[in-house]
């Protein structure tokens, strides 16, 4: 796989990731939380491709980015792969029917591998933006990290088993905060590769001319 083959890679993963989950949402019962519909009938294999494919495309965005800027994309990636970590073990370890209280091992490795998914992905995209130009691709990678962080922490705070959600009413609305964390996470993905892509471009089109082709180097021994 060529880095510009990952690149896409990470956006064909993630879309297949978010049209697994879409088809959970309107086809089965609807249920609080997006991993709840893993324990419904028919609903296991859908919110595993959703999972497994998303944790593909932080794999792949993870190569693409070691491959186009090695140097500066080193916390990235490995932000990236703890989430691609995290994924995986929520597809491994489901979560507890029912209720927002864990009562089992499963249920709380699931909590924390998808609490590391949550956070660590839009630190990720911060990072990466960090220092760049302010360039519409890379202001589109900050906007949608701060976007990310900001949804968690409202999801966070509507969270049954936080104090502050009957402060603020959270259990009324927590799902659909969730599913706002992980949509907004969805296009992070796919805008950070669409931004190190233009990276990858845009040194290949500075390198080139430094270069001197052979039909010059005659025309520089002459003048010298």
């Amino acid at each position: 796989m060529t880095p510009k083959q990952s690149l896409w890679a990470t956006v064909i993963g993630t879309a297949v990731s978010a049209c697994a989950l879409a088809y959970a949402q309107v086809a089965l019962p609807t249920q609080v939380l997006l991993s709840d519909y893993a324990l419904l009938s028919g609903g296991l294999v859908p919110v595993l491709i959703g999972m497994l494919a998303l944790a593909g495309a932080c794999l792949c965005l993870a190569y693409g980015l070691a491959a186009a800027d090695p140097l500066r994309t080193a916390a990235t990636r490995v932000l990236l792969l703890a989430g691609a970590a995290g994924l995986m073990m929520s597809a491994i370890f489901p979560t507890d029917p029912g209720t927002s209280e864990v009562g089992s091992l499963s249920g709380e490795i699931h909590r924390w591998s998808a609490a590391v998914v949550f956070t660590s992905l839009p630190v990720a995209g911060w990072v990466l933006a960090r220092g760049r130009a302010a360039t519409p691709r890379w202001n589109a990678v900050r906007a949608m990290s701060v976007a990310s962080g900001l949804t968690l922490a409202v999801y966070l705070a509507a969270h049954p088993a936080t104090f502050t959600s009957t402060l603020i009413n959270g259990s009324a609305y927590y799902g659909l905060m969730e599913r706002g964390v992980v949509l907004a996470e969805m296009v992070l993905l796919m805008v950070m590769a669409l931004a190190i892509g233009g990276v990858r471009t845009g040194v290949k089109a500075e390198a080139t001319p430094a270069e001197p082709t052979k039909a010059q180097e005659p025309e520089q021994r002459l003048a010298a």
